[in-house]
């Protein structure tokens, strides 16, 4: 479906007193909030406990077939679209940065390593792990819906104990204490590409950001992402060219500005050199 501009959905979508932490049963969802089905950005991170339910994900270029039990991770500025049946078993769980941040450090949502751009975006469960899943997300769920004294509080750390045994699951080696400060300046630069990739496509101008050299900066990327800086961005600038190609109805014209290149055609050369399309086949080609 293309759109002149891409719907975003944001917590009032909800409820009118949501704002920074949200979570429901997955039964009747699209009933309830049709925003979900249709392709939509959110400026949250949106996770999706699937217990027993029929349908698909589709997250940027992803599809996830709701085949089994897993748990499935929507970044923030993701588009992506939810299909599933009126009678799926599960739960939603919808939070900001801010409301983990204002309890624990914002340094220490970095260390979650399928809350990064690059990381996979699901995760299975075998019938032991989702069956401890199902006990977890009850009691969170209670907490949730019960709102008593202290209730923030007691979300936020359930929400702590829930990442935690998501990173356990899709990261089972865990990380080297010695690389912790160098995947956080890869994710401070992620961050800073997300706000300026369409005015910043030079890795100097990054590590001028972040107080370090352009060296050492093409140093850890390759270490911990196995991209160099330049990478990085491209990929994100490529990602969010996709995005508008294939989401909305502007002019290949009107994206190469929207993505700050001086020319249209330097835009399709750029375009073409990481994908091996042009903008108008790989558009074509994704809305067959």
């Amino acid at each position: 479906m293309q759109t002149t501009e891409i719907p975003v959905c944001d917590f009032g979508s909800f409820g009118d007193d949501v704002r920074h932490f949200w979570m429901d049963d997955l039964n009747s969802l699209l009933q309830h909030f049709p925003i979900l089905e249709d392709p939509h950005k959110q400026h949250f991170f949106m996770m999706l406990f699937i217990d027993d339910a029929k349908g698909e994900v589709s997250i940027d270029n992803q599809k996830i077939n709701l085949d089994g039990s897993k748990v499935i991770v929507i970044k923030p500025r993701s588009i992506s679209s939810i299909h599933i049946n009126s009678k799926a078993k599960g739960k939603i769980i919808c939070f900001t940065d801010d409301f983990f941040s204002l309890r624990y450090n914002n340094n220490v949502l970095n260390q979650f390593s399928f809350l990064y751009n690059a990381s996979k975006s699901f995760v299975r469960l075998n019938e032991k792990e989702k069956n401890k899943w199902v006990y977890l997300l009850e009691i969170f769920f209670q907490e949730f819906k019960f709102q008593k004294r202290e209730t923030v509080k007691i979300l936020r750390s359930y929400l702590n104990i829930f990442l935690f045994e998501l990173e356990r699951l899709s990261n089972p080696q865990g990380y080297a204490p010695d690389s912790t400060m160098k995947q956080q300046k890869v994710r401070e630069f992620e961050k800073l590409i997300d706000l300026h990739f369409k005015f910043k496509k030079m890795p100097s101008a990054y590590a001028d950001l972040l107080n370090i050299s352009p060296n050492y900066l093409n140093k850890i990327c390759k270490e911990i992402s196995n991209c160099t800086a330049g990478d990085l961005i491209r990929k994100r600038i490529i990602l969010e060219a996709q995005r508008l190609l294939h989401y909305t109805n502007h002019s290949v014209n009107e994206i190469a500005d929207q993505l700050g290149f001086e020319s249209t055609s330097y835009f399709v050369t750029f375009f073409k050199k990481q994908i091996n399309n042009t903008p108008e086949q790989f558009r074509k080609a994704s809305n067959e």
